[in-house]
């Protein structure tokens, strides 16, 4: 009676299994077989079509400055207060409607600048905004 004494049972396995391996290549190449067809015969759709129309031009800018004496400028063109706000009505009318900017002077009194703003809102601009200068010399 000897236990153990199996001599080829204790011996290293030196060959790699391929029985594993050819399973797996045979179950993709028939993934394969199933899906390539499927993938050639597409469903037809009706796609919508698109017009390469041009984009709609950019909204002009409108320039409203403030001088130090509280007197108005429409683009650099001297404006007399009373025809402030029918001018901004006539730019609120248009389509696409303009961008409002308002260059106050730093010495005027703010009320001028608050005067147009309101008469901006009353007209129906829905774009104002302000410019500014950079403060000279200033670091960062």
């Amino acid at each position: 009676m000897s236990f153990g004494t199996q001599d080829n049972a204790d011996e290293v396995m030196n060959e790699i299994n391929m029985t594993p391996l050819v399973d797996v290549m045979l179950v993709l190449l028939i993934v394969f077989i199933i899906t390539v067809p499927v993938m050639k015969n597409a469903v037809n759709i009706d796609l919508p079509r698109a017009a390469s129309a041009r984009q709609n031009p950019k909204p002009q800018t409108v320039r409203l400055s403030v001088d130090a004496q509280g007197s108005y400028y429409w683009n650099d063109a001297r404006l007399a207060e009373a025809n402030l706000e029918p001018m901004l009505r006539a730019e609120a009318a248009r389509n696409p409607q303009p961008e409002l900017h308002i260059r106050g002077d730093k010495s005027v009194r703010y009320e001028k600048v608050a005067q147009a703003m309101a008469a901006a809102q009353r007209a129906g601009l829905r774009k104002i905004g302000f410019i500014t200068e950079p403060v000279s010399g200033e670091t960062r």
